[in-house]
């Protein structure tokens, strides 16, 4: 079977040179959702932006859906230290409704969002009417005469089809109607004559007579169908964001990953010591299953730098550390996971070792197949594939960076060395991708079968380049072994290692992969 084509599909940020990027519009990671018809990124800036699969196009392409801020900058006067805004990482809920739920950590709090659909109402009409009451004035003239002076008062007037602010109830506008319409009964004068008008006490006077009125009021508020409240319209449909949960305080030092539980009601999140296990539905209170740390802090000889919940067994998670080594732990076991089920390590010989090793063999992310029989770890030489049921050496070894290993000395100055790479499997958990330099990234295409050899990899190695060259190419397939021989031939001094990728995510039910480039998201996707 012939493999699919790689192409390049959308862009969405500012295209403009890197020198003028804004630090705080930095992509720092990117995650579909489980059905893939949402994309969400976090950026350095503290903002989580969403996306939603653009149904009006046949290829998968995305929109913008909403963005809001997630974390802000803080400060801990405890230990007199700045808590950066810049999002960790991301992880999706799986959705029983509508409403779109979402996990975002900076490097102490994690916070629950809730993202929904919210209408906008606005009072349309309501039935408040136009009263003509007829109001005689009793003036006093020059002489000490009474005269009576006629005008036409309005009661409240409101247009049907106007909006009005916080409305009336039907019971004040009685109230107010039958105050200004005061029908009294007639009473005798002292020389024992009907008067027409009965006075109030500043002078106004009503017609208790005015037929006119009088009709009016009874054919209205004799009518129950009149008597409405106010209607409620729909003005406008806005994307809204709520946090709904805020985990917090959990942790002395920095989050790297974070974690959902298959069974949907737990989560864990781990720093560079310690992993603890969340309820989704409890923020103030956690469980600390993992803690590495040593008593005297000298002792310190590795740090956790990611984990991760089994796709499929609820009980099963797994960690990895600077040290190179996957710790595969069963919580059923013990509340404290200190023994591990499985160590997945591979043998070094200790004449090979020097002074960057360490730091080589140290793995930056580490990921399960979505079918949980593999894992593939990334440390910044190498993508090692593992299987789940073998921890003495990893069924394939895929040599990433194998043209710098000459020039480590160079990529230590220059910091590239620390740089954290992610990896990714495809959703039929055959093929896996990782990031590079001058914006490129990988494609391992059915790299994760047993048949798949040295030769079979090399031919269904794919490169792509995430930068302004594809919108020039839009095809890259056609030239993709070329483009491997190169990169693995790359002359040191062209290597741009301020264009990483580091943060990328594969579509869970196609093939279709988000690069996050600097401050740019790239979309490719195979035909």
């Amino acid at each position: 079977m012939d493999n699919p084509t790689w192409r390049f599909s959308q862009c969405f940020g500012d295209k403009g040179d890197i020198e003028n990027i804004t630090e705080a519009d930095i992509i720092s990671t990117v995650e579909f959702d489980d059905t893939g018809e949402y994309l969400a990124t976090g950026d350095r800036g503290g903002r989580v932006v969403l996306f939603e699969r653009n149904e009006n196009k046949k290829n998968c392409e995305y929109r913008f859906y909403t963005e809001f801020q997630s974390h802000d900058a803080e400060f801990d006067y405890l230990k007199s230290l700045e808590i950066e805004e810049k999002i960790n990482k991301i992880k999706w809920l799986k959705r029983s409704n509508s409403s779109k739920f979402l996990l975002s950590t900076n490097d102490k709090t994690i916070k629950l969002w809730k993202v929904f659909e919210k209408q906008i109402k606005v009072v349309q009409e309501n039935n408040m009417i136009d009263f003509k009451n007829t109001v005689t004035h009793r003036d006093v003239d020059s002489n000490g005469v009474h005269t009576d002076s006629s005008y036409t008062s309005l009661s409240n007037e409101i247009s049907e089809s106007s909006n009005v602010g916080p409305a009336a109830s039907v019971a004040s506008q009685l109230s107010s109607f039958q105050s200004n319409s005061d029908f009294v009964s007639s009473e005798n004068d002292g020389g024992g004559n009907a008067d027409a008008s009965t006075f109030n006490d500043d002078g106004i006077i009503r017609n208790k007579f005015d037929a006119e009125s009088e009709k009016q009021m009874d054919s209205y508020f004799k009518s129950v169908s009149n008597l409405k409240l106010p209607r409620l319209t729909v003005h406008d449909t806005i994307t809204a964001a709520q946090p709904k949960k805020i985990y917090a305080n959990a942790h002395a030092y920095h989050i790297n990953s974070i974690s959902v539980n298959s069974d949907e009601e737990t989560f864990i999140s781990a720093d560079d010591l310690r992993i603890n296990l969340w309820n989704l539905a409890v923020a103030g209170q956690s469980f600390n299953i993992v803690d590495i740390k040593p008593v005297n802090m000298e002792e310190l000889t590795e740090v956790i730098t990611s984990a991760e919940f089994h796709p499929i067994d609820c009980n099963l998670f797994m960690y990895a550390s600077s040290k190179g080594l996957i710790k595969l732990n069963d919580m059923r076991v013990n509340s404290l996971c200190d023994n591990h089920a499985r160590v997945f390590e591979e043998y070094v010989d200790p004449s090979n070792h020097n002074f960057f090793t360490e730091i080589t063999s140290s793995i930056s992310d580490v990921k399960f197949s979505p079918n949980g029989r593999y894992i593939a770890s990334r440390d910044y030489m190498t993508v090692k594939i593992w299987d789940i049921n073998m921890e003495t050496e990893p069924v394939k070894t895929i040599n990433i960076h194998e043209q710098l290993r000459d020039r480590l000395c160079d990529t230590y100055e220059n910091d590239a060395i620390f740089d954290k790479f992610e990896v990714q499997f495809s959703g039929d958990s055959k093929s896996v991708m990782t990031g590079s330099y001058n914006n490129n990234f990988m494609i391992y295409e059915n790299s994760v079968t047993p048949e798949c050899n040295s030769e079979t990899e090399s031919e269904n190695s794919v490169i792509l380049q995430a930068d302004k060259s594809a919108f020039k190419t839009k095809r890259m397939g056609s030239t993709k072994r070329k483009n491997l021989s190169m990169a693995h031939k790359m002359d040191f001094d062209n290597i741009d290692f301020k264009k990483a990728i580091l943060h990328l995510s594969w579509h869970p039910q196609e093939n279709t992969v988000a690069i996050a480039a600097t401050n740019n998201l790239y979309i490719f996707s195979a035909h």
